[in-house]
């Protein structure tokens, strides 16, 4: 009876210490599944920044300013949407206020590139339609600053058929360059 009373309390002690084991394992199991989850979360995370980089440089907001090409899209964009006359002038470029927008991240500063902008138009939407088409096809993001229409003026009481409204924008074009 002793012994096999001593073999009961030894099963039942090597049982616990099993037990125990079992849910420390079970514990490091959950942990590593945590960390493995964790990291495939991060993993998501950088390839999604990775494409939204590409896509900006794709987009050419990242990298040195491209005037001749923002030149060329305006006047593309002046053909196909047959704007009776536009007159703009690209300030030289500058880093952005502070107060502005956030400090940019990384080895990058946001630059911006002051554009006047004056056009002749047959009605508003033609410079709403010309600032979408702007902001979709240039390298940079397009920041409206002020826009102003009027009624173009009256040349001897008669209207030029081709202009009935005039106006006059202000806008920044922000891209960001590498600091060094």
């Amino acid at each position: 009876i002793v012994l096999g009373a001593t073999g009961v309390f030894a099963l039942s002690q090597v049982t616990g210490s099993v037990a125990q084991e079992n849910r420390k394992l079970l514990s490091q199991v959950s942990d590593i599944r945590n960390r493995l989850s964790r990291v495939r979360e991060e993993e998501e995370d950088i390839r999604r920044k990775i494409d939204r980089y590409r896509d900006l440089v794709t987009r050419g907001i990242i990298g040195p300013e491209a005037r001749l090409d923002w030149m060329e899209q305006i006047a593309r964009i002046k053909s196909e949407r047959r704007l009776p006359g536009i007159d703009y002038e690209i300030l030289p470029q500058a880093p952005i206020a502070a107060d502005l927008l956030p400090p940019a991240p990384g080895p990058y500063e946001f630059m911006a590139s002051p554009m006047r902008l004056r056009l002749a138009l047959l009605h508003e939407n033609d410079l709403l339609d010309f600032l979408d088409d702007l902001d979709r096809s240039l390298g940079a993001l397009v920041v409206i600053r002020e826009c102003r229409i009027e009624r173009a003026p009256v040349d001897n009481g008669h209207h030029d058929a081709a202009a009935q409204l005039q106006a006059e924008c202000l806008l920044d074009l922000i891209t960001l360059r590498d600091k060094s």
